[in-house]
């Protein structure tokens, strides 16, 4: 019985490791299935024409056919070409890039769909490639990429079901205040807090919430997240974390390194 394949499917390579001399292991991100294991073999070879295309943070085209029963299997690359659109990001760019790709290996399992969250991350991927482009003035995009990574990690965080909910207090279901400030926690969700530091006013969440359930939340949540971009940050990344579980994310410790050189 012949192989079944998938075909233009819309990717991203997440990682890729060795597997052989010449072949790689790619994990992906793609649209329809989630995120997939491909061995592309005689990759490392310089004749292969994969060499220049399987790029993380590129758009990609993925043919492969399925292994197995095609479930939680590592199958084979059979195609692969740039889907166009930008460059690579670069600097800080490429470094953010490298954290959205580990959140999602270690959140994300195998052979698991999430297609509007595939959206989201070609469109901030998108992002940092403009604010990285070398003709952009100084300063140009850079400000819109912090709140579009807020809207990403709030939208993962629901998407996998790890979100609270953002209208009432945690533990005690309260509905919230628009006037007091509540704080996000790891263990306990969203509790109520005198201080003003590491904490969103009720309204402010009341309308994080209210993104959430927009046709299109990621474009509302970032719109959204501007003017709380600063505060949202640790409360999400300690969040986050939490979920990775040990050890920690090496991308963002790298990036704490390089900024405190």
């Amino acid at each position: 019985m012949a192989a079944k394949r998938v075909s233009e499917e819309p990717a991203f390579i997440l990682h890729q490791y060795d597997w052989s001399e010449s072949s790689l292991i790619l994990e992906c991100f793609t649209r329809h299935r989630g995120r997939v294991a491909l061995v592309a073999k005689g990759v490392k070879r310089h004749t292969s024409n994969f060499r220049p295309v399987l790029l993380a943070l590129q758009p990609l085209r993925l043919n492969w056919t399925l292994s197995g029963d095609g479930a939680a299997d590592i199958h084979v690359l059979k195609g692969a070409e740039w889907a166009g659109g930008h460059v690579l990001p670069m600097g800080d760019g490429l470094m953010t890039g490298m954290y959205l790709n580990e959140l999602l290996l270690r959140l994300l399992a195998r052979e698991d769909p999430y297609a509007l969250l595939f959206d989201a991350y070609a469109a901030v991927v998108r992002l940092l490639a403009a604010a990285s482009a070398p003709r952009r003035q100084a300063g140009e995009g850079e400000a819109a990429v912090e709140p579009a990574l807020r809207a990403f990690e709030l939208l993962l965080l629901r998407e996998l079901g790890l979100l609270p909910a953002l209208d009432s207090e945690t533990l005690t279901l309260q509905p919230l205040q628009p006037e007091a400030r509540y704080a996000l926690a790891a263990e306990s969700g969203l509790q109520a807090t005198t201080s003003p530091r590491g904490s969103l006013h009720g309204a402010q969440w009341l309308a994080l919430n209210a993104a959430l359930q927009q046709k299109d939340p990621m474009t509302a949540l970032a719109r959204c997240c501007e003017a709380v971009a600063a505060p949202l940050k640790p409360q999400l990344r300690v969040l986050l974390q939490y979920h990775c579980g040990n050890p920690p994310l090496r991308t963002r410790q790298l990036m704490l390194d390089l900024q405190s050189l």
